[in-house]
């Protein structure tokens, strides 16, 4: 018979699971408690969600959420980094973690229920966010009107100079 805490924790999984726009999977086993709570604090500041759970349940969170290809990748002690606002936070956190921190080794990943290799998980760790695209979306299509708000402001500053000259040579013919 499940016990309730457990049966809410697979659900509170899967619903994580299904949520979630991109997942990796992190081997976090000889980090410190402080590394792992300076991971987690880095995941909250990006709204990315880590969980250290029993593999046995993920596994069966992932059977509730159709997600069985994830259950052959949950072997050994696993983080799962969910990220349900973006597809390359949770990879550029882990990676950029597992930089400085040689403890924590990527295991794989997950975009749209397909299975990326650690190594593909570092490609995409290295793609810019939404919003980085967002911004320069917004310089290039702001380019363009600065160049012809400057090619009219030398325009006009032209004509400026040539009604004074053309003023000045009046006065002085007039004078």
């Amino acid at each position: 018979m499940a016990r309730p805490e457990k049966v809410a924790e697979v659900k509170a999984i899967a619903e994580r699971i299904e949520a979630a726009q991109s997942m990796v999977l992190a081997d976090y086993s000889g980090l410190t408690v402080e590394q792992m709570t300076i991971f987690r604090s880095n995941c909250r500041s990006k709204t990315v969600d880590c969980r250290v759970v029993k593999n046995r349940l993920a596994r069966i969170a992932a059977d509730n959420a159709e997600m069985s290809v994830m259950k052959d990748h949950l072997k050994g002690p696993t983080a799962i980094i969910f990220g349900p606002e973006s597809q390359v936070d949770p990879a550029k956190i882990a990676v950029e973690f597992a930089k400085d921190n040689e403890a924590m080794q990527i295991k794989g990943g997950f975009i749209d229920g397909q299975f990326l290799a650690p190594d593909q998980v570092v490609a995409l760790s290295k793609t810019p966010s939404k919003d980085e695209l967002i911004a320069k979306m917004l310089g290039s299509i702001n380019s363009p009107a600065t160049g012809i708000a400057a090619v009219l402001n030398g325009v006009i500053a032209g004509l400026a100079r040539t009604i004074e000259a053309v003023a000045k040579q009046q006065a002085e013919a007039a004078g």
